[in-house]
């Protein structure tokens, strides 16, 4: 296989990562790593795949939320529950950096894999351990899934219409989110290391980054005994802000976060003697009349068409978004202009449009080589690269369900 920045630039060429995680958070973690460069290798037991090359739509057979999550890297099978197969996971993590694992607490230490017996293999190693509610704890056995997260964080509590159910995202965001965080404590593990040669353990709880983007809801119930509460797609700070809908069926969205913008929109739909009022001077002063200002809002953009309405937010400079779909993203010159869409070529779908990778560097950016892999598809070659290179051997090993 390939480099998947042809070796040239990738910031994180040289880096290995095993990826023995499932599902989403760690798997995407160790996406976004591969994306700039690192090697990453991952890894599956051989009769039970990760769970997520069966989630969502497929096309002839050939899962497409995989073939993005599975991007850049190496595909191996290996059981971890078998001597054997513990004996290769030491041999690989001995030349490895990075280790990104979410079984539940204590089964590594079960398979004598723990912190203690990987980092007398490879003092250096980062060991990232992804699970829903922490390594200590009272919860820490318990199964954790995205949904759990986003339930105990306070997100679904203030989502959703005021007079409605706590509303879940219909994706998964704290898989997301903690994949980000995950990303960059190893990151920040990796530069430690190289510092100090030490590598350490990162207890990633899902719960927990999600929690950190959701505002001050902790010091707001620690100073004032308050909670945030559900106002559907209305701001607690200010007002207008809303999706509205056009004369063609399309929606757009409006923020008035500055007082500047709040001023244009209201003179843009013929109100401006709104502007006038003593409480239209403060975003709570706003979001306590929203009913009167949204009706504003909504009735001109009503009778207009969502390219009018753009056109005539953006002349005077007020900030307003089409809400788009994958079709209006794929179609859009923004998004094409930042290379947001990328189109890989798939030995099994052809050319495979997704997104791109994250961030743009303008000397050593990221790439992707190559769509996710075959269950096992690589299998072979990283035994070789261990120096496990007899025919026969290798044999002996999937005949035993090892490999």
């Amino acid at each position: 296989m390939r480099d998947p920045t042809d070796g040239t630039t990738a910031p994180l060429s040289g880096i290995r990562v095993l990826d023995v995680s499932t599902l989403f958070a760690g798997p995407l973690a160790a996406m976004y790593l591969g994306d700039f460069g690192a090697d990453v290798i991952k890894i599956e037991h051989p009769h039970r795949p990760d769970p997520a090359r069966g989630h969502g739509v497929a096309k002839d057979g050939h899962n497409l939320w995989w073939k993005t999550l599975g991007r850049n890297k190496r595909a191996m099978t290996l059981d971890l529950s078998r001597p054997e197969g513990q004996e290769i996971f030491r041999r690989l993590a001995a030349t490895t950096d990075v280790v990104i694992e979410n079984f539940r607490p204590g089964t590594l230490e079960r398979w004598n894999l723990g912190p203690e017996h990987l980092h007398a293999l490879h003092p250096g190693l980062v060991l990232a351990r992804v699970t829903g509610f922490g390594q200590v704890g009272p919860y820490r056995r318990r199964p954790g899934f995205g949904t759990l997260a986003e339930a105990m964080s306070g997100f679904a509590a203030m989502t959703g219409e005021p007079d409605g159910p706590p509303t879940l995202p219909p994706f998964g965001l704290a898989d997301g989110v903690a994949a980000l965080a995950t990303a960059y404590a190893v990151m920040v593990a990796l530069h430690s290391c190289a510092a100090t040669g030490r590598g350490q353990v990162v207890d990633m709880a899902l719960i927990e980054p999600i929690l950190s983007i959701l505002g001050p809801q902790i010091s707001r119930w620690d100073q004032l005994g308050t909670v945030p509460q559900r106002r559907g797609n209305r701001s607690s700070d200010n007002a207008p802000r809303n999706t509205y809908q056009t004369s063609d069926g399309r929606w757009v969205a409006i923020s008035t976060s500055a007082q500047s913008i709040a001023e244009r929109v209201m003179r843009l739909v013929d109100r401006a003697e709104l502007i006038e009022e003593e409480w239209f001077g403060s975003g709570a002063g706003r979001v306590a009349h929203a009913d009167e200002l949204d009706a504003a809002v909504a009735s001109w953009i009503s009778r207009h068409t969502r390219d009018e309405v753009v056109d005539a937010f953006e002349r005077v400079e007020a900030a307003v978004a089409p809400v788009y779909d994958a079709a209006d993203i794929s179609a859009d010159p923004q998004y094409a202009a930042l290379g947001t869409v990328h189109r890989v070529d798939d030995p099994d779908l052809g050319p495979l449009a997704m997104q791109n990778v994250l961030f743009r560097l303008s000397e050593t950016p990221g790439r992707i080589g190559w769509a996710g892999r075959a269950h096992g598809a690589d299998t072979d070659e990283i035994l070789r690269e261990l120096g496990i290179d007899s025919i026969d051997t290798i044999d002996g090993l999937r005949e035993k369900g090892v490999i």
